[in-house]
């Protein structure tokens, strides 16, 4: 049985209209993820949802991303990958409508978690589908690095995208978009993608599934419950103890598997595992940085969400520029250039809102705003190449996947730790108090950058890229299953 369906007649332009429907999946789900952030004081003026009832407006949605991402990615490989891609997109889409009529605060987080485990179908599948869509591997990488600008852009500009829907018809708006968008992508998915599955896909790990979501939901609940419950109480001590017997629990089980939800072997790669914690840390700062930012714009200097929108537009801009720059070194110098550079400068970008108060400059936070738009532009190729390199394509759903989910969980621990810090440091964060509360979050962004950097230089030397070759004899090396390569691995042993 072949891995995929090959391409009919007009390979190279079938393959360029999958690459844009795949593209267009990651927009509505990307933006959608940082839009919400603008609309937040807004909903929680309309809903009177505490600080705690904002971050699970975000999580809610993030959490079902990352704890089903894998068994979406793995489900692919074995049962097709337009069949769950398609699924994906008629949930997203459905959960989008319903989360514009949320008659409360618990409705709109139960159709957030709904609009998630659709996302969870989309994003892994569609870089599978783009990697099988392509063979040729400088084609592979070129169409990467657009899938990797495109998370940059949709990302960035979507606060500046939220505050014009919320300024100009009111937060529901921002979840109205995504229909037409995802009915259109459901039908051109059905003309143009060919299905496509693994030649020997994983069989069903319902107990890794369940390890994996104990891992992340606990963790979470008590991040965020904690902030008022108190981390010393009782059951706030009970999940964390859960999540890290759940978190030893995984490897040891998953090893014993002949075929597992997470292969351990990946993560013996040492740019694999870098990228992973790449991409984990890169999206604290991301989502930590919107989610702070969004609350002392509106609720501290009294922007409305237009403004509060209009003003992150440097840090878009910014992303746009470093986006397709960052993708050209990738391909031609290895990951660590941008790597290094986006940790200098997501590091000094953090450092400057250290002290942040309700009278800083503008011109401070907007410099603060276009070195984290740039920095973040330049980290997004060089995690995406890297985490395919040197990986089987029969198996790329779930190394797509992993990397993937590390966003995900970035997402998540960005909203859960920030907002609780401030939660925890001021009983009004939504007055002038939240500056000050703010301070150890800029820290931890600060931190966050320079272990970029690290990364950048730890896992592009030769030895460690060596890891990745020997990951890859793991696995069958006929031409259907043969490795993923990318020109950034072979840049990054140059170096």
């Amino acid at each position: 049985m072949p891995s995929h369906t090959p391409l009919p007649n007009g390979t190279r332009q079938r393959a360029g209209l999958i690459l844009a429907v795949c593209c267009l999946s990651l927009l509505i789900t990307a933006l959608d993820t940082t839009a919400v952030n603008v609309a937040l004081p807004a909903i929680g003026h309309d809903l009177h949802a505490p600080v705690t009832g904002l971050q699970w407006t975000v999580d809610g949605y993030t959490l079902a991303v990352a704890a089903f991402m894998m068994l979406a990615g793995s489900t692919a490989d074995r049962i097709g990958r337009r069949k769950v891609f398609q699924a994906g997109l008629a949930l997203f889409t459905a959960g989008s409508l319903a989360c514009s009529l949320a008659p409360s605060l618990g409705w709109l987080i139960a159709f957030r978690v709904t609009q998630g485990l659709g996302a969870s179908m989309l994003n892994p599948v569609a870089l599978s589908i783009i990697t099988h869509a392509f063979p040729d591997p400088r084609e592979r990488a070129r169409a990467i690095g657009l899938w990797g600008t495109t998370v940059g852009l949709s990302l960035a500009a979507g606060p500046v995208v939220g505050g014009l829907l919320v300024a100009s018809a009111g937060w529901r708006s921002i979840f109205w978009i995504n229909i037409p968008i995802g009915v259109a992508a459901l039908a051109l998915a059905a003309i143009l993608i060919p299905e496509s599955r693994a030649a020997a896909p994983r069989r069903p790990d319902p107990v890794g599934q369940i390890l994996v979501v104990t891992i992340l939901t606990s963790l979470i609940f008590a991040i965020i419950e904690g902030s008022h419950q108190g981390y010393g109480s009782t059951p706030i001590i009970a999940l964390f103890t859960l999540a890290a017997a759940a978190a030893a629990a995984l490897p040891a089980y998953e090893r014993r598997r002949q075929q597992p939800l997470v292969d351990p072997v990946f993560f013996r790669s040492v740019p694999f595992t870098g990228s992973f914690v790449a991409a984990v840390t890169a999206f604290v700062v991301l989502s930590g940085f919107l989610f702070l930012n969004t609350l002392y714009l509106q609720d501290v200097r009294g922007c409305s969400a237009l403004q509060a929108g209009l003003l992150t537009m440097p840090m878009a801009a910014g992303t746009a520029l470093a986006s397709p720059l960052s993708g050209r070194l990738t391909a031609t110098r290895g990951p660590r250039p941008p790597l290094v550079a986006a940790g200098l400068l997501i590091a000094v970008a953090a450092l400057t809102l250290t002290t942040l108060t309700p009278t800083t400059p503008w011109a401070t936070l907007l410099t603060a705003y276009i070195l984290l738009g740039i920095g973040f532009g330049l980290v997004n190729a060089p995690i995406t190449t890297t985490a395919v390199a040197g990986m089987p394509r029969a198996q790329a759903g779930v190394s797509a996947a992993i990397t993937t989910t590390g966003r995900q969980i970035g997402n998540n621990l960005g909203v859960a730790i920030l907002g609780s810090i401030v939660t925890a440091r001021t009983r009004t964060p939504g007055g002038p108090g939240l500056a000050a509360a703010s301070h150890p979050g800029w820290w931890i962004l600060a931190t966050g950058g320079l272990v970029i950097t690290v990364i950048g230089l730890a896992t592009t030397t030769a030895r460690a890229t060596a890891t990745a070759t020997r990951v890859a004899a793991h696995f069958p090396s006929d031409p259907a299953t043969a490795p993923t390569p990318a020109p950034a691995v072979h840049g990054a042993a140059q170096t």
